[in-house]
């Protein structure tokens, strides 16, 4: 893997000279195996090296698999700079995105959110005050948006618990209740993972489950939210 031979260089270079490298780092994340992260990457080539994560965004950003990766280059003194499509792409919930934001701000290493045109640091490498407010701003939005998803997906298992044959297609006679069907362990989990924004067959593989029955689920949660 390219990433990881790049970032075994970077951290030999840095073993032999411990002056700080200014590395410029390009961060993308998509929520699922299957998406592309074309679109985040703007102008790849003018930066040093291109990290991109695919898992979910309510996952913090240095627990996620690559995130772990750029946090070992930031405590080594690898990273100069951070470069991120928007402000969701490091986080879904307020307070992770303010953390990464803190976390880089101490070890003064600017983080620029591309399509918002702000940058956590000025040109003097002091704090931003107007960024940091519309990055607060912009972060609380985020963080309502995927609330707002949650609670339409809980209206819709609500609406489903109250007429199981239309939005379950539960056959005449069946002694299996809705309840009993969502309560099972592995329709828990599917659930779990399809909110999490994993798509239908990475749920099927890692819950166990039949495509069918995936599918049953997440037409389920999505009643409330058609399309």
């Amino acid at each position: 893997m390219l990433h990881m031979c790049v970032l075994a260089i970077l951290l030999g270079c840095i073993h032999n000279n411990p002056k700080k490298m200014s590395n410029s780092i390009l961060y993308t994340r998509v929520s699922s195996i299957d998406q592309r992260t074309d679109r985040q990457r703007v102008n790849e080539k003018s930066y040093d090296l291109v990290i991109e994560d695919k898992c979910p965004g309510d996952l913090e950003i240095f627990l996620r698999p690559e995130g772990s990766r750029l946090k070992t280059m930031i405590d080594r003194n690898l990273v100069g700079s951070i470069s991120v499509w928007s402000i969701d792409r490091c986080g879904r919930n307020l307070r992770n995105i303010i953390d990464f934001i803190y976390y880089t701000t101490e070890r003064r290493i600017p983080v620029t959110f591309i399509s918002q045109g702000l940058c956590t640091l000025d040109e003097n490498g002091d704090e931003n005050p107007i960024a940091k407010m519309f990055i607060s701003i912009l972060g609380c939005v985020a963080e309502m948006e995927r609330s707002q998803i949650k609670e339409r997906q809980r209206q819709g298992i609500d609406l489903a618990l109250l007429d199981p044959n239309k939005y379950l297609g539960r056959k005449p006679g069946s002694q299996e209740t809705v309840l009993q069907f969502l309560s099972k362990k592995k329709n828990k989990q599917a659930m779990d993972l399809l909110q999490k924004g994993y798509k239908n067959i990475e749920v099927s593989k890692i819950a166990g489950l039949h495509p069918n029955t995936i599918s049953k689920i997440k037409k389920y949660l999505n009643v409330s939210n058609p399309g």
